[in-house]
């Protein structure tokens, strides 16, 4: 997906706080991005689809780079969706949901597997040198686990599947997540930020002209400006749950009581 920097609506800003550095501006530009995105849900990604591994539980999120899962709207392992619980009630139900391999040294994981090796060879042979031996699994690291249940977000980088998932089958996950851009990115998605264009405007301003000890400062017009940021930011969290689709209205009587 094609970005669009943040720079890149500084001109439709800078009118409003002359002399104000573009550097200022753009900070206050990702962090109405950063506010906008966290209540409209409007970023909205799907995870590429990977296979969970068998005894494993914590996980990265493979997301765009500069940006954060601020919320997941559904994980589903097998075509049936995990429940989504909160760090307490997976630490109630799941106490040793720490333990990574089942409390398993690292070591064991690659115990069983012979080694292939090429060293002192007596010429070169290229289907040798590609092998690699199978895998075994030991039955040890998957011994506490199961077929996941349950998901919790322990950081807006990492999830942990709950329980460890099992060797039993493969196990393959698909995810819907809503992003924002991380404190350090320079810009975002094209297409959500032409989308969230005016609302990212008026975010900015409101802030940079409460600035104080500056020549641009206008607290009414900053009132302006935060009460259609408030009003935007509805409007584009409701088109973001409704998308394009149009219901048809329908009216039913009720019966009345006896």
């Amino acid at each position: 997906m094609a970005d669009r920097t943040f720079a890149s609506l500084v001109p439709r800003i800078n009118p409003s706080v002359p002399g104000c550095p573009q550097s200022t501006i753009v900070q206050y530009i990702r962090d109405a991005a950063i506010r906008a995105c966290e209540r409209t849900l409007y970023w909205r990604y799907a995870v590429p689809l990977f296979n969970l591994l068998p005894g494993v539980h914590e996980y990265n999120y493979s997301k765009p780079a500069n940006t954060d899962v601020h919320a997941l709207f559904d994980a589903i392992v097998n075509d049936r969706s995990l429940e989504k619980l909160t760090l307490d009630k997976a630490l109630e139900l799941y106490p040793k949901w720490v333990d990574l391999y089942s409390g398993q040294d690292p070591s064991v994981v690659w115990s069983l597997t012979p080694p292939i090796s090429t060293f002192n060879a007596p010429e070169f042979n290229e289907t040798q040198f590609n092998a690699n031996s199978a895998y075994v699994l030991p039955d040890s690291i998957v011994a506490d686990g199961s077929t996941p249940r349950s998901i919790c977000q322990v950081t807006p980088d990492k999830y942990i599947i709950l329980p460890l998932p099992d060797a039993t089958v493969a196990y393959r996950m698909r995810m819907f997540v809503a992003l924002k851009p991380k404190r350090s990115a320079t810009g975002m998605d094209e297409v959500i930020m032409d989308e969230l264009e005016e609302v990212l405007m008026h975010g900015a301003l409101q802030h940079l002209l409460v600035l104080p000890d500056t020549n641009w400062s206008d607290r009414e017009l900053a009132a302006y400006h935060a009460k259609q940021f408030t009003y935007q930011v509805a409007e584009r969290r409701a088109r973001a749950n409704l998308g394009n689709m149009r219901g048809t209205m329908r009216a039913r009587m009720q019966p009345f009581g006896a």
